[in-house]
């Protein structure tokens, strides 16, 4: 099932992933059902477009809650649209209720890993340390992942994994061998030069062929969940960043709908 979660209240550089679900669903437009590289059609499975959660005018927390119980009770892979990453902890509650032993591949060009931020402790910049707040740290690796404080850095040590590139060492692999996984990707993980349209942009980001490299492995293990977030459709005029978005849809359906 695809769900909309656009919500954008605690962005503080450039505002506007509230705007994602939408502009996805319009780039997929463009985008073919069938991947040649998976040998498999969107046509052939069995899924349903939920549309968007009325999450306007929440309190981050709230927004976050509604996620969750949105999510909580989904039979297949729920593949959430944000909105901001804040959303992603919701997500992951909603699959930890259903497996206990889960585990969390994030990719994000940032730690997100501060306690609090501007006074609050639900934040985009917070979400790492809320989805720390349930599942212990090594169960948890972040991809692509470039920018954070000194403090993030010293705390990130914690984690299974932690790369500025978008693979896994073979011991990493090992130890998340046979849980349950959740992948979360934000947009900026992604090299700005392809994925402009985010709200904190940084440089030296991931290719899609890393991506496609990655997803060939996940197919092999269970995805229980996964969302695509941080898309902020009006900082791309182009389109390029919702078309990038609306294809890793594509590609994740194909991969973790049986």
């Amino acid at each position: 099932m695809v769900t909309g979660a656009p919500y954008d209240g605690t962005s503080t550089f450039r505002k506007g992933s509230r705007e994602a679900p939408a502009a996805i669903r319009w780039a997929s437009e463009s985008i073919e059902t069938y991947s040649p590289t998976q040998h498999r059609d969107l046509d052939d499975l069995a899924f349903t477009d939920a549309g968007d959660l009325d999450l306007d005018g929440c309190p981050c927390d709230e927004a976050v809650a509604r996620v969750r119980q949105a999510l909580a009770h989904v039979s297949g892979v729920p593949l959430m649209l944000g909105g901001e990453h804040t959303m992603t902890v919701g997500a992951v509650e909603a699959a930890l209720e259903r497996h206990p032993d889960l585990a969390v591949i994030v990719l994000d060009a940032h730690l997100d890993l501060r306690d609090q931020y501007e006074g609050s402790a639900w934040s985009h910049a917070t979400t790492l340390s809320r989805i720390l707040d349930r599942i212990p740290p090594d169960r948890i690796t972040v991809l692509g992942v470039r920018s954070g404080t000194r403090e993030e850095w010293t705390k990130a040590e914690s984690l299974l994994a932690v790369s500025q590139g978008g693979s896994l060492d073979m011991q990493a692999w090992s130890a998340l061998s046979g849980r349950p996984l959740y992948l979360s990707v934000d947009i900026d993980a992604f090299d700005p030069s392809i994925a402009p349209g985010t709200g904190n942009p940084e440089p030296l980001g991931l290719t899609v062929d890393d991506f496609v490299t990655l997803l060939s492995l996940l197919r092999e293990r269970t995805v229980v969940g996964a969302d695509v977030v941080e898309v902020s459709p009006v900082y791309d005029p182009s389109g390029q960043t919702a078309i990038l978005a609306a294809w890793l849809v594509r590609e994740m359906l194909l991969a973790f709908t049986r």
